[in-house]
């Protein structure tokens, strides 16, 4: 039980947080307390408190919801900066430099290295008056045959336009499509480790048929088309299926082969090995003709091209891309957990 009239409660009361019908009341005794009630116009000076407390209250509550609007503006702000800011580089045109454009990963359509981003990267390396070579500064294992042949068109075109020499500079690896890219380059300078080569083309899947018949379940599939769902794992693949597939790898082999034959010309020392899709070190593709010599990207810069100072044109995703990507991966990651979740119809 508390004493109204016990002073240190009369305090503790007056310090707590009060409603404002409370904080009148609250007033109104403060007021009492100290010996106002008996003074004319007490009731308007209590009266007065509140209503400055609560206008205290008001400012406040606003300070706080512009505090918050301004930090969602900035965000939204950063996010267009982000957006519109794709790493160009901003140089003086007319200062001598390398020009460098890096393929790196998987050659794919949508990745870092596809032809959107690459040729994007090269024609502003190309059109800059400053810049006296392009280098392809290239560790990849390959990828798609099609993005690497738009890339290798594309450097033969802007060659041809600008009459600027191109160089491919290899760090890990060049391989399977990396070096479909390549040989378009006027030289190829790798490290004597360097993974070079991989000359040929697959298609790789797995079939699950004889496991299916072991377990006793039936694949029931619908086609409009006797090879509309030969490449279906869980169907079984027949010869003429087999063939025609391998054709059609045998024609983009040829392809592959054609542009590596034109790329490098006289310079290379045909094996039987050499198309098969074997890969050489460094140091025994200089043998063989598929590279040039042995160097790094600030040897080519300075020795070859004559223009130590590098710019790199590549064109990479910024904060808000990376951010955005990251979050729309892990919402997808969500609405398929949740879908997994949802019981089955019937």
């Amino acid at each position: 039980m508390t004493d109204p009239h016990h002073p240190d409660q009369q305090d503790q009361a007056i310090n707590q947080p009060e409603a404002p019908m409370e904080k009148a009341q609250v007033a109104t005794k403060k007021v009492a307390k100290d010996g106002l009630t008996n003074q004319p116009g007490w009731e308007r000076e209590a009266l007065e408190k509140l209503a400055f407390a609560s206008l205290h209250e008001q400012k406040l509550a606003r300070r706080w919801r512009t505090l918050v609007r301004l930090a969602w503006l900035s965000f939204f702000i950063f996010v267009w900066w982000s957006f519109m800011d794709r790493g160009t580089v901003n140089t003086d045109i007319s200062k001598p430099h390398t020009a460098v454009v890096e393929i790196k990963g998987e050659i794919a359509s949508g990745a870092e290295a596809s032809a959107d981003t690459v040729v994007s990267a090269m024609r502003s390396a190309f059109e800059d008056k400053g810049s006296r070579a392009v280098v392809l500064l290239i560790n990849s294992p390959g990828g798609s045959p099609v993005q690497a042949g738009i890339i290798n068109d594309e450097i033969n075109r802007l060659k041809a336009i600008y009459k600027k020499p191109v160089y491919a500079v290899v760090e890990e690896s060049c391989a399977s499509a990396a070096y479909y890219i390549a040989v378009a380059a006027d030289a190829i300078y790798v490290d004597k480790a360097s993974i070079v080569g991989s000359i040929g083309v697959l298609m790789d899947g797995f079939g699950f048929t004889g496991l299916m018949d072991k377990l006793g379940v039936e694949r029931r599939l619908m086609t409009a088309g006797e090879n509309k769902g030969f490449l279906d794992p869980f169907s079984p693949q027949t010869d003429k299926q087999r063939a025609y597939a391998q054709t059609m790898l045998d024609q983009i082999h040829k392809q592959f082969i054609d542009v590596v034959k034109v790329g490098r010309g006289k310079r290379l020392k045909e094996t039987p090995e050499m198309f098969s899709g074997l890969f050489w070190s460094g140091q025994q593709a200089i043998e063989l003709g598929l590279a040039d010599r042995l160097g790094n990207l600030d040897y080519v810069a300075r020795e070859v091209v004559k223009a130590e100072e590098i710019i790199d044109y590549t064109q990479r995703d910024n904060v808000a891309e990376r951010l955005f990507k990251r979050f729309g991966a892990a919402m997808g990651e969500g609405a398929v957990k949740s879908l997994r979740s949802l019981p089955a119809l019937h």
